[in-house]
């Protein structure tokens, strides 16, 4: 169990610190994982940027992902997808639609703070605040792929046993607290999961984008 955000990129800073990294990056999921991400910028000397994934919801069950789409427009889908009330392509390509808007929507608000960071060639660290299906992870993952980084390391608190064998074979390294085999929802593993705003992920860009220059 974390206090919270903060507590839980502290621990995972520390897993970090000892790590050879080259002119390191932290890309936080947002919105939750922004938070994860700038405490682990500040503590590694690493500069903040986000990467843009949404989950695709299920029918009736918002919270249930069946799968995940990119700033780039590829759809990956869960195991399951297909065996989930209501999920038809018809479904998936309006929901694929409403989600590619909310990336869109998003990109414009955070990137009038902070331009993408280039990754080429260089050690980039992927957090969010958990796991569940790790299809928002996957979806990120890919758009990095393309960006030729020196290395890619996964770094998250909580995360699902299973989801993190899905995404393992598609980074360098994976830096998980906590797999605890009976897994509900994220919020279980936090004390304080408070919900992140945008107008928080724009106030951490900005602040770390000040850092940066003074």
């Amino acid at each position: 169990m974390f206090k919270n955000r903060e507590d839980a990129a502290l621990q995972l800073a520390r897993r970090l610190k000892s790590a050879e990294l080259t002119d390191p990056v932290v890309l936080g999921i947002p919105r939750g994982g922004v938070v994860t991400a700038a405490v682990l910028a500040r503590e590694l000397g690493a500069e903040l940027d986000v990467v843009l994934s949404r989950k695709l919801r299920a029918p009736y069950q918002p919270e249930l992902a069946v799968g995940a789409i990119g700033e780039d427009g590829e759809v990956f889908l869960t195991s399951f997808a297909s065996e989930v009330p209501g999920v038809t392509e018809a479904y998936l390509r309006e929901e694929r639609g409403h989600q590619l808007a909310e990336i869109e929507r998003r990109s414009k608000l955070f990137r009038a703070v902070k331009p993408p960071a280039d990754v080429t060639g260089r050690s980039v660290i992927v957090t969010d605040d958990g796991i569940a299906t790790g299809a928002t992870m996957l979806a990120a993952l890919h758009v990095l792929g393309a960006q030729k980084p020196r290395e890619v390391i996964v770094a998250v608190a909580v995360a699902a046993p299973d989801a993190l064998e899905k995404f393992r074979p598609h980074c360098s390294r994976v830096e998980c607290l906590l797999t605890p085999s009976e897994f509900g929802a994220i919020s279980q593993f936090y004390r304080d999961f408070q919900q992140v705003e945008d107008e928080e992920v724009v106030r951490l860009l900005r602040e770390s984008r000040i850092k940066v220059t003074t």
